[in-house]
């Protein structure tokens, strides 16, 4: 018996790795000398740098940089060969990094993760993955591409911060000064969002609320993304709005794609790749994956329906262990997924499921092998 357990984090409670040590132990209480193996994984928000750097055996390289209200923050990025980094937008212009009374995102930034980066082309990687989940901007990335030497001026010709406010002040954009390295590197941005720059579906009307935007500040920086868009179509040609993801993290999913020629990638299915997935799935005969709450979100770039169309396409079969079930949880059945179990053992509070949830994803564990150590006796 061989297993391969890759599971997300369940937020705020236990990591990807802690999951696997719990499976590890249940499975070898219920089958006893069974062989086991586990691998972080992560959709391309916050903690994938982490997962995939443990994964691939790399090593992390911390960089101060400026988060997104400019303040002085601790960064990251992940070293995974000579050649390969990986670094996540989350570790300097996230969400969490603003305290609720201060999120405007008028003020905020993605310099920040320009600086971490220009870090990682400083020291020499020319293949770079970039994970936009989790932002607290809506700068159209001018924070980002001003931190690689991009110039953005006002009418008056004066260099722009590179902040949401200044979206409408752009009236043009010097590219003459971006870092040399960029042009010699590769860049995989993992994003599972398809929205335009602007619009009703676009990064300012479906993202800014979240990330303390009030309407009157919604619309202040519609206009502002509406006269970024122009510009940029004016001086290189682009219409980023016919982009798909180009309004991700606040519209820097538009900065990567005009200033850097990125390619756009799901989250998941970057994070698969880079960590080798479908070469640990030889001689596997169950694959055990899960997530905090399953519902119908879950098969739109989510760890579990990456986990499981990979392992289906191998004919090898998923169970997965995940601490709730939504709305629709059933349509991941569709993507390789043959089993769910919960965590909870029977009707609690939210906050007693939280605070044990070590004890319950345990016993979860031991309950989902023992029916599958039953089918496998029912087989004989």
């Amino acid at each position: 018996m061989k297993l391969l357990f890759a599971s997300d984090s369940f937020k705020g409670t236990l990591s990807s790795d802690q999951t696997i040590e719990l499976l590890t132990k249940a499975a070898h209480e219920v089958f006893g000398d069974c062989e086991t193996s586990g691998v972080p994984v992560a959709d391309g928000g916050e903690g994938t740098t982490e997962a995939v750097v443990k994964a691939r055996n790399g090593e992390m390289v911390n960089v101060d940089v400026h988060g997104p209200l400019m303040e002085t923050e601790h960064g990251f990025y992940g070293r995974l060969s000579d050649t390969e980094a990986i670094l996540e937008m989350a570790a300097a212009s996230g969400l969490p990094m603003v305290p609720e009374e201060k999120r405007n995102p008028l003020n905020t930034t993605t310099y920040g993760t320009g600086e971490l980066l220009k870090a990682a082309l400083d020291a020499g990687y020319k293949e770079i993955a970039i994970a936009i989940g989790g932002s607290a901007t809506n700068d159209g990335g001018m924070g980002f591409a001003s931190a690689l030497g991009i110039k953005f001026f006002d009418k008056d010709g004066n260099v722009l911060e590179g902040k949401g406010s200044d979206l409408i002040k752009v009236e043009h954009i010097d590219i003459s000064g971006l870092d040399p390295k960029a042009k010699d590197a590769h860049f995989t941005v993992m994003c599972d969002v398809t929205n335009p720059l602007c619009g009703p579906d676009g990064a300012t009307y479906t993202f800014g609320k979240q990330k303390g935007g009030t309407p009157e500040i919604l619309d202040e920086l519609e206009k502002g993304m509406q006269n970024y868009r122009d510009v940029i179509k004016k001086e290189f040609g682009i219409d980023v709005d016919t982009i798909q993801g180009s309004g991700a993290a606040g519209g820097l999913g538009a900065a990567l794609k005009v200033f850097l020629d990125a390619e756009m990638k799901s989250g998941i299915e970057t994070v698969l790749d880079l960590i080798d997935f479908e070469g640990r799935l030889e001689g596997v005969d169950v694959v055990v994956t899960g997530e905090g709450r399953t519902d119908w979100q879950s098969c739109f770039g989510k760890v579990m329906q990456g986990i499981g169309d990979r392992s289906k396409k191998h004919g090898v079969p998923v169970a997965a262990l995940c601490g709730s079930l939504g709305r629709d949880y059933d349509k991941i059945y569709a993507h390789g997924i043959s089993s769910i179990m919960t965590t909870v053992d029977g009707p609690m509070p939210l906050k007693d499921a939280l605070d044990n949830a070590e004890d319950l994803y345990y016993k979860g564990a031991v309950r989902m092998f023992r029916f599958l150590k039953a089918g496998m006796e029912m087989k004989k």
